[in-house]
Protein backbone atom coordinates (compact mmCIF):
# COMPACT_ATOMS: atom_id res chain seq x y z
CA UNK A 1 0.00 0.00 0.00
CA UNK A 2 1.14 3.53 -0.73
CA UNK A 3 1.85 6.15 1.89
CA UNK A 4 -0.99 8.38 3.10
CA UNK A 5 -0.32 11.78 1.58
CA UNK A 6 -1.62 14.95 3.17
CA UNK A 7 -2.17 18.31 1.47
CA UNK A 8 1.33 19.28 2.68
CA UNK A 9 2.93 16.39 0.75
CA UNK A 10 1.19 17.17 -2.56
CA UNK A 11 2.40 19.72 -5.09
CA UNK A 12 0.86 21.12 -8.27
CA UNK A 13 2.14 19.00 -11.16
CA UNK A 14 2.42 15.78 -9.14
CA UNK A 15 1.16 12.81 -11.15
CA UNK A 16 0.45 9.10 -10.91
CA UNK A 17 -0.99 6.36 -13.10
CA UNK A 18 -2.28 2.79 -13.15
CA UNK A 19 -2.47 0.41 -16.12
CA UNK A 20 -4.82 -2.54 -16.61
CA UNK A 21 -5.91 -4.70 -19.53
CA UNK A 22 -9.70 -4.77 -19.88
CA UNK A 23 -10.30 -8.48 -20.25
CA UNK A 24 -13.53 -10.34 -20.80
CA UNK A 25 -13.32 -11.41 -17.15
CA UNK A 26 -13.10 -7.78 -16.00
CA UNK A 27 -16.16 -6.77 -18.04
CA UNK A 28 -18.17 -9.82 -16.94
CA UNK A 29 -17.25 -9.30 -13.27
CA UNK A 30 -18.29 -5.64 -13.49
CA UNK A 31 -21.63 -6.68 -15.01
CA UNK A 32 -22.16 -9.18 -12.19
CA UNK A 33 -21.30 -6.66 -9.50
CA UNK A 34 -23.42 -3.83 -10.89
CA UNK A 35 -26.20 -5.67 -12.72
CA UNK A 36 -25.39 -3.77 -15.95
CA UNK A 37 -25.79 -6.47 -18.59
CA UNK A 38 -26.15 -4.08 -21.54
CA UNK A 39 -25.60 -6.33 -24.59
CA UNK A 40 -22.98 -3.88 -25.96
CA UNK A 41 -20.78 -5.14 -23.12
CA UNK A 42 -21.87 -8.76 -22.76
CA UNK A 43 -23.36 -10.17 -25.98
CA UNK A 44 -20.78 -10.80 -28.71
CA UNK A 45 -23.37 -11.27 -31.48
CA UNK A 46 -25.35 -8.15 -30.52
CA UNK A 47 -22.21 -6.03 -30.14
CA UNK A 48 -20.83 -7.22 -33.49
CA UNK A 49 -23.86 -5.62 -35.19
CA UNK A 50 -23.47 -2.33 -33.29
CA UNK A 51 -21.71 0.81 -34.51
CA UNK A 52 -18.64 -0.41 -32.57
CA UNK A 53 -18.40 -3.77 -34.34
CA UNK A 54 -17.65 -5.60 -31.11
CA UNK A 55 -18.01 -5.69 -27.34
CA UNK A 56 -16.95 -2.58 -25.46
CA UNK A 57 -16.14 -1.94 -21.84
CA UNK A 58 -18.53 -0.26 -19.42
CA UNK A 59 -17.51 3.39 -19.12
CA UNK A 60 -17.67 3.13 -15.35
CA UNK A 61 -14.73 0.70 -15.42
CA UNK A 62 -12.60 3.65 -16.53
CA UNK A 63 -13.88 5.66 -13.58
CA UNK A 64 -12.86 2.72 -11.41
CA UNK A 65 -9.32 2.78 -12.80
CA UNK A 66 -9.08 6.48 -11.93
CA UNK A 67 -10.40 5.62 -8.48
CA UNK A 68 -7.53 3.13 -8.13
CA UNK A 69 -5.00 5.88 -8.86
CA UNK A 70 -6.50 8.36 -6.39
CA UNK A 71 -7.19 5.77 -3.69
CA UNK A 72 -3.88 3.95 -3.88
CA UNK A 73 -1.30 6.41 -5.27
CA UNK A 74 -2.23 10.12 -5.42
CA UNK A 75 -3.41 11.32 -2.97
CA UNK A 76 -3.57 7.66 -1.84
CA UNK A 77 -4.99 5.81 1.16
CA UNK A 78 -7.38 7.81 3.30
CA UNK A 79 -8.36 10.22 0.49
CA UNK A 80 -12.02 10.90 -0.22
CA UNK A 81 -13.71 11.86 -3.48
CA UNK A 82 -15.65 15.13 -3.48
CA UNK A 83 -16.48 14.84 -7.19
CA UNK A 84 -15.56 13.13 -10.45
CA UNK A 85 -16.46 14.20 -13.98
CA UNK A 86 -15.59 12.05 -16.97
CA UNK A 87 -16.08 12.51 -20.70
CA UNK A 88 -15.87 9.39 -22.86
CA UNK A 89 -14.03 10.09 -26.10
CA UNK A 90 -13.54 6.67 -27.72
CA UNK A 91 -14.78 3.15 -27.03
CA UNK A 92 -12.67 0.73 -25.02
CA UNK A 93 -12.72 -2.78 -26.47
CA UNK A 94 -12.18 -6.10 -24.74
CA UNK A 95 -8.41 -6.62 -24.74
CA UNK A 96 -7.47 -2.92 -24.70
CA UNK A 97 -4.84 -1.91 -22.16
CA UNK A 98 -5.84 1.29 -20.42
CA UNK A 99 -3.64 3.67 -18.44
CA UNK A 100 -5.51 5.92 -16.03
CA UNK A 101 -3.51 9.03 -15.12
CA UNK A 102 -3.99 11.97 -12.79
CA UNK A 103 -2.15 15.30 -12.51
CA UNK A 104 -2.60 17.77 -9.66
CA UNK A 105 -3.73 21.08 -11.17
CA UNK A 106 -4.91 23.03 -8.10
CA UNK A 107 -4.23 22.85 -4.35
CA UNK A 108 -6.60 24.52 -1.89
CA UNK A 109 -4.71 24.04 1.34
CA UNK A 110 -7.15 25.91 3.61
CA UNK A 111 -10.00 23.58 2.49
CA UNK A 112 -7.84 20.43 2.25
CA UNK A 113 -8.78 19.95 -1.42
CA UNK A 114 -6.90 19.11 -4.58
CA UNK A 115 -8.14 19.22 -8.16
CA UNK A 116 -6.84 16.60 -10.56
CA UNK A 117 -6.91 16.44 -14.34
CA UNK A 118 -7.80 12.83 -15.09
CA UNK A 119 -7.38 10.86 -18.29
CA UNK A 120 -7.41 7.35 -19.68
CA UNK A 121 -5.41 6.31 -22.72
CA UNK A 122 -5.32 3.04 -24.61
CA UNK A 123 -2.32 0.99 -25.75
CA UNK A 124 -2.12 3.10 -28.93
CA UNK A 125 -1.71 6.32 -26.92
CA UNK A 126 -5.24 7.47 -27.81
CA UNK A 127 -7.14 9.33 -25.11
CA UNK A 128 -10.38 7.43 -24.48
CA UNK A 129 -11.64 9.49 -21.53
CA UNK A 130 -10.81 12.75 -19.80
CA UNK A 131 -12.16 14.59 -16.82
CA UNK A 132 -11.59 16.21 -13.47
CA UNK A 133 -11.64 15.00 -9.87
CA UNK A 134 -11.79 16.92 -6.62
CA UNK A 135 -10.28 15.05 -3.67
CA UNK A 136 -9.83 15.49 0.03
CA UNK A 137 -6.41 14.07 0.96
CA UNK A 138 -5.85 12.47 4.35
CA UNK A 139 -5.85 14.98 7.19
CA UNK A 140 -2.45 15.64 8.75
CA UNK A 141 -2.02 13.68 11.98
CA UNK A 142 -1.79 15.86 15.09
Amino acid sequence: MSKELTIHDIKTGDSASFTKTISEEVVNAFAEITGDFNPLHIDLEYAAKSRFGGRISHGAILAGLISTVVGMKLPGPGALYASQSLNFLKPVFIGDTITASVVVTIRVEERNRIVLKTSCTNQHGEEVAEGKSILLPSKPKK
